[in-house]
């Protein structure tokens, strides 16, 4: 395909997305000047394209009302990637009504497929296993999802209705920074402008979002979204506080004690890590422990000691049978 003829189709696809485009930024997105737009919009026109010329101060080109889409046409790597991407899609926390609506497009998209390509797809589909459950996700609103997404897109305060863990309801103003799909929940990081300090809170308990007038400038050197999630469930409080100290590398930790769980970092003592996790329960800890299969040492709680003992106990017992 002719880089010219690229363009056109690039341009045609810009338009079907919505709303009038202004001539610079047309050109500024197809790397060409004012006139050679106009050029390629004759060229849609001379295909029965109805695009049409918007005069004022906002004006430029949009597509007429009523136009339909011509007939998709995939390749083999677009029609996997889009069907795939559907069937991921349904599980990151969508409510029931987007889970129907993905089914409902992967079959659109599946009807109009060739046939040597649909089957090709729908072996890839048949064949597919994942190894976490979806599970029941806390699906968010798809408003306050929207709306969130477009605070963080263009830097806008959101004003927020929440209600916390412990039911507690109140109203916040956020400067949301990024979104978060984790473990089937959603979640929106930012800077809680009353407390002054850096917060996540859990889209599906927002049961209100407005998005407020001016902007805001983002922190020079903000956090990853995905990290300060990670993170934060990491020091969030729990029951116990647990400190270790392990000789291993800090890919092998993680293998075994995900950002999500532990906070990783470097000892005095070189080829150690200390690592402190913040648990409910304890029991889960020695048997990781034991899969790492490397040297600790546990500063604190004594209660872990006395369970990774009675673990070693248990295993030394069961080696003893045939």
């Amino acid at each position: 395909m002719s880089r010219p003829t690229g363009r056109v189709l690039t341009l045609l696809e810009l338009l079907q997305s919505g709303g009038t485009r202004t001539v610079a930024e047309l050109a500024d997105r197809l790397g060409v000047d004012g006139r050679t737009v106009r050029r390629y919009v004759d060229q849609l026109i001379v295909l029965d394209v109805p695009v049409e010329s918007v005069r004022g101060r906002y004006g430029g080109y949009r597509i007429g009302p009523g136009y339909r889409l011509p007939p998709l046409m995939l390749g083999d790597d677009e029609a996997l990637a889009v069907l795939l991407g559907l069937v991921a899609g349904r599980r990151t926390g969508l409510t029931a009504a987007e889970r129907t609506a993905g089914e409902t497009a992967a079959a659109k998209i599946r009807r109009v497929l060739p046939r040597h390509l649909a089957r090709r797809v729908d072996a890839v589909l048949e064949s597919v296993a994942f190894t976490d459950s979806p599970g029941e996700p806390d699906a968010p609103d798809t408003g306050i999802l929207l709306a969130v997404a477009d605070a963080v897109r263009n830097h806008r305060p959101i004003s927020i209705r929440y209600t916390g863990r412990d039911g507690r309801r109140s109203e916040r103003t956020l400067h949301a920074h990024g979104l978060v799909a984790h473990s089937g929940r959603w979640y929106v990081t930012g800077e809680d402008v009353q407390l002054g300090e850096a917060r996540t809170f859990r889209l599906d308990r927002i049961e209100d979002a407005r998005t407020l007038p001016g902007s805001f400038e983002p922190p020079p050197e903000r956090t990853d979204p995905a990290e300060r999630l990670l993170s934060g469930f990491a020091t969030a409080e729990y029951r116990h506080e647990v400190t270790l100290r392990i000789q291993a590398t800090v890919h092998q930790i993680r293998a075994r004690l995900p950002a999500s769980v532990a906070l990783v970092e470097d000892d005095a003592t070189e080829g150690w890590r200390r690592v402190e996790v913040r648990a409910e329960r304890l029991d889960w800890l020695p048997p990781v422990l034991a899969s790492l299969d490397r040297p600790f040492v546990i500063e604190r709680p004594d209660e872990l000691r006395d369970l990774v003992a009675d673990f070693a106990d248990r295993l030394a017992s069961y080696a003893q049978h045939p």
